[in-house]
């Protein structure tokens, strides 16, 4: 039973991610301490709820592991160049429409 990655739903349990992703359930456990930026929702009885972010990382995080080979060690270095690049694009990013706001205001 596959089931679609559905953008509109905000939340997944740890079954239907381990079936989204190909991943067992266990090693989705072990990601969230092995990678410190993996953090599900925990509601009651400590269950776990994943969002469309987590996803995602979780999708990246298969992907160097199996695909590219990497070890959790390098996975965690090429996340960590990853995120630093991202940050520094938004931050860039915030500046341009900062500049452009004001420029709208001068004309």
């Amino acid at each position: 039973m596959s089931k679609a990655f559905n953008q509109e739903r905000k939340y997944y349990s740890i079954t239907e991610v381990a079936e989204l992703c190909k991943v067992k359930a266990h090693t989705l456990r072990f990601w969230e301490k092995e990678f410190k930026d993996l953090k599900p929702i925990t509601r009651k009885g400590n269950r776990r709820y994943y969002q469309n972010d987590d996803i995602q990382l979780i999708k990246k995080i298969h992907s160097l592991l199996y695909e590219e080979g990497m070890t959790i060690a390098g996975a965690k270095r090429n996340l960590k160049n990853s995120f630093k690049e991202q940050r520094e694009d938004g931050s860039i990013q915030n500046v341009l429409e900062d500049l452009e706001r004001l420029l709208a205001e001068i004309k």
